[in-house]
């Protein structure tokens, strides 16, 4: 039988599990003209810059109880941005730390950084885009929280749901490899969970139609959410609801379903 120490399983060396928590989250929106494509990507791009990215992705870093190592960011030509962040489990002492790691300090002189993965990071990436028929503009945002030991990305996942506008969420989370106690015997997950929305706040799952699909012989949790009521007035971009007739509602709420449809099914449906 394996040795409990203060309730907790003793390990043999480190916990060698790695929990990985990844998430597509889309903002859709309404845009009727060209322009109104053109400011939307510009909003976009203006509200989630690699700044604010950086600052997301750091408060996810205390929240799971980790350590910044280091941070590399970039905003990118013509729309879009990027931000990794290499963390640890435990502060790394000055003295050991590599000299290429700035800790998170940013540095005006130091215009490009450039950053590694280990088996701890957090990143992000942002996608805007344009339907090119159906006057549908689209924010996708990647997230990736990977761990190493006892610190779990599952500790911030209310946070990163809250911190976008979230049309649609797919989540996937892994526990993958291995970590033996000292009689040696090997443990292939160390906390309990039988699906995703475990960890989701009740008021969210309200707002959400969710679906799963689960291997759990694997490890493996898979969540999809699409949000369950239109309010238009969200939605639109340089128009207001009051000037638009009823026929003009209906058709743009049945735009943007289609649109959310579409990515939470993975399928193309045909035009409205």
């Amino acid at each position: 039988m394996a040795k409990l120490v203060n309730n907790k399983l003793k390990l043999y060396g480190f916990n060698n599990l790695t929990k990985t928590l990844s998430f597509n989250i889309y903002d859709i929106c309404y845009t009727k003209t060209e322009e109104d494509r053109k400011k939307y990507i510009e909003y976009i791009d203006e509200q989630y810059n690699s700044d604010r990215l950086t600052k997301i992705l750091t408060n996810v870093t205390e929240m799971i109880g980790a350590c910044v190592l280091n941070v590399a960011k970039q905003d990118y030509d013509p729309q879009g941005a990027s931000v990794t962040l290499l963390i640890s489990e435990e502060e790394v002492p000055l003295y050991v730390l590599d000299p290429s790691c700035n800790r998170g300090i940013l540095t005006p002189t130091r215009e490009n950084i450039v950053g590694h993965l280990d088996k701890s990071h957090v990143t992000v990436h942002t996608y805007p885009e344009s339907h090119p028929q159906n006057d549908i503009s689209t924010f996708r945002v990647d997230i990736d929280v990977s761990t190493c030991g006892t610190i779990s990305p599952l500790n911030a996942l209310n946070y990163l749901i809250d911190s976008f506008d979230s049309d649609i969420i797919t989540i996937d989370y892994r526990v993958r490899g291995f970590t033996r106690d000292v009689n040696g015997a090997k443990h292939y997950i160390d906390h309990e969970i039988t699906s995703i929305q475990n960890f989701i706040a009740q008021q969210t799952i309200d707002r959400y139609n969710l679906i799963d699909m689960n291997i759990y012989q694997s490890n493996i949790f898979h969540t999809k959410m699409k949000v369950r009521d239109i309010n238009l007035d969200n939605y639109l971009f340089e128009i207001k609801e009051e000037d638009l007739t009823k026929e003009q509602k209906e058709d743009i709420i049945k735009r943007l379903d289609k649109e959310m449809s579409e990515i939470f099914y993975g399928i193309n449906l045909p035009n409205v």
